[in-house]
């Protein structure tokens, strides 16, 4: 199994200034990693996103770092000002950038969600035949370039394990599967590990993140803490120091038969480098654990 790096977790450093861009490939390959992903380009002033795409594959060609995915923002619903032909188009065109990073697979989103002032029904299940439509169009379109294309346990509306499976299953196509992270089951109150063995048939890509949980019936805790879908408390957590079972996630893939990239994607208060690094050596050692 490779384990990668999502530059997400090297966000904060890239918007303070502190990092730029090009500069997370090397301090990634330097701090071990085997593999890195994009998390949406932090183009820099000066630089279209076609522009600069091509600098940082040169930057990952010249240190010898593969670029295991390309993750995107996407929405059937709402976005392109809800044209879904113009959103689709739009995705497509970022299967284009993929192609040129040489990504083997590119993460979109599905949908936030339906807008609060819509009329009728807003369920998962009637947005359904939309996001699916969306999804399959993209998918066989990046299917020509080689690329596998996926979505992501994430962002409320499609977060939950039965909801992604809906989706996996209504596009019901080869080249789309599942970037499924583990912690991100947390944010809509499923237990990790009963999620993921959900939705392991259909994984193209792992996550590793931690949180640390509270219940909602305690206080507020505070700053750096965020809610979930039923309103118990979060925080961002190093790999290993918080509350998800990622041992236990661990050997559910491992009995799957999952032997692809599993990504840390950090978003812990701890200053990024140190939790990224201390992250890092916790996965490496689970790994070796449940692997051997």
């Amino acid at each position: 199994m490779q384990i990668g790096v999502s530059s997400y977790s090297f966000s904060r450093l890239v918007r303070d200034g502190s990092m730029g861009q090009l500069a997370v490939i090397p301090k990634a390959k330097e701090m071990g990693f085997d593999v890195i992903e994009f998390s949406t380009l932090a183009v820099p002033e000066g630089d279209t996103l076609e522009s600069f795409a091509p600098k940082v594959k040169a930057e990952c060609d010249r240190v010898g770092f593969d670029i295991a995915n390309y993750t995107i923002g996407a929405d059937f619903i709402n976005g392109s000002d809800g044209n879904l032909e113009a959103e689709i188009e739009r995705v497509k065109g970022e299967v284009r950038i993929a192609e040129v990073l040489g990504a083997p697979g590119m993460r979109h989103d599905a949908t936030r969600g339906f807008p609060a002032d819509r009329p009728g029904a807003k369920s998962f299940d009637a947005a359904l035949p939309r996001l699916v439509e969306g999804c399959r169009a993209v998918t066989e379109y990046a299917a020509e370039r080689g690329i596998r294309t996926m979505v992501e346990n994430h962002g409320f509306f499609c977060q939950d394990s039965r909801r992604v499976e809906k989706l996996v299953c209504g596009v019901n196509h080869p080249n789309f599967g599942i970037l499924i992270d583990m912690g991100n089951f947390c944010c809509a109150d499923e237990d990790p590990p009963e999620a993921l063995g959900r939705l392991m048939p259909y994984a193209s890509h792992v996550h590793a993140k931690d949180f640390h949980r509270k219940p909602g019936t305690m206080a507020f805790p505070g700053e750096g803490w965020f809610q979930s879908r039923a309103a118990n408390y979060l925080r961002g957590a190093i790999i290993g120091h918080g509350d998800v079972a990622i041992v236990q996630c661990l050997r559910i893939m491992k009995a799957a038969g999952f032997d692809g990239v599993l990504s840390i994607e950090f978003e812990g208060m701890e200053e990024p480098l140190r939790g990224i690094s201390l992250g890092l050596a916790n996965l490496r050692r689970f790994v070796a654990e449940v692997y051997g």
